[in-house]
């Protein structure tokens, strides 16, 4: 079993994080609180998290101190469109899986990782945390959305039944950073951008495309932060409610966010707009008044985060 250890770890206690090998999980691996846990990480060739009965034994086995539960399958407008019932069956399992796992093994606290495509698609922004459950879903990834909320809510009702289990959901905003996957089919929105922005550049183009008008708005936070807000809510997590946002309380149009893609890049061509393309929601603000009533925010800005990101797809190009 791959096990992450650093330097000195231990002294909080064992920390099991699925999904250790994504997005989340690596920028979780890589920060100096880290250290301060025993992590352990195991391929999903070492435990297949669909595998219900597997899941509990290795919960039973290892007896973790805490669950930091960020696995899944992810990815864009694209891919949630083209296969919306892997989103909505494998995350459905997913989740269920780990998080009652742990129960049955005794584990006391948990971390649940949603999204928010879990807020009403006309929500009023900024998205409050008890708006959830109070209206339609976004139909582009309504699938990867009621997953996560059955994940959620499933974590509530064990809080319910005994409010000593420490079982908490934090729902991010959008996010982007090192090790974001940059295909055109299996990315977010920002390692999109930056790829695209990148090969017009490459090649000479002067004009790069964006999906619909360019004016709805998005969230965006650097991984390396939310990594920081989940290993501080580890710490603190009797502190923090049921359920709580973690963004930066600001958001930019597409449109802006290209630009700052292209500024960072040092592309200088035109944008275009395909209006016949699919855009998701109009805005998803989150509103951080919990997390900043318990003394938690971000500190990279949106144009050092880029640069970061930039850089390592240029590291991932040249490997």
């Amino acid at each position: 079993m791959t096990v992450c250890v650093p330097q000195g770890a231990g002294q909080r206690g064992k920390m099991l994080l699925t999904g250790g090998r994504g997005m989340v999980g690596r920028n979780i691996r890589e920060h100096p609180l880290a250290q301060e846990w025993h992590i352990l990480v195991p391929t999903s060739d070492e435990l297949d998290l669909t595998d219900a009965a597997a899941t509990a034994d290795y919960m039973r086995d290892e007896q973790p101190d805490i669950v930091v539960h960020s696995a899944g399958q992810v990815g864009g407008i694209q891919a949630n469109m083209a296969d919306p019932v892997a989103f909505l069956d494998r995350n459905v399992a997913i989740g269920r899986n780990v998080i009652m796992g742990a129960h049955g093994a005794g584990v006391t606290r948990l971390i649940n990782l949603a999204s928010t495509c879990i807020y009403p698609r006309e929500a009023p922004n900024p998205l409050r945390e008890d708006m959830i459950l109070t209206g339609p879903l976004e139909p582009t990834n309504e699938g990867y959305a009621l997953a996560k909320i059955v994940a959620l809510r499933l974590c509530q009702y064990i809080r319910q039944q005994t409010p000593t289990l420490m079982y908490k959901t934090l729902v991010p905003c959008n996010l982007y950073g090192r090790h974001d996957k940059f295909g055109a089919h299996n990315s977010h929105m920002l390692p999109a951008v930056i790829a695209k922005i990148h090969a017009a550049r490459e090649a000479g183009d002067s004009t790069v495309e964006i999906w619909g008008d360019g004016s709805a708005r998005r969230e965006f936070m650097y991984a390396g932060d939310l990594a920081a807000a989940v290993l501080w809510a580890a710490i603190n997590i009797e502190a923090i409610p049921d359920v709580m946002n973690i963004g930066v309380g600001k958001d930019y149009t597409i449109n802006e966010y290209y630009q700052a893609v292209a500024d960072v890049i040092g592309w200088t061509g035109a944008f275009t707009h395909d209006l016949s393309k699919p855009v998701g929601m109009q805005r998803k603000l989150c509103d951080i008044s919990r997390q900043t009533a318990l003394g938690w925010a971000p500190q990279i800005d949106l144009r050092d985060g880029m640069a970061l990101t930039y850089q390592f797809f240029l590291e991932r190009q040249s490997s």
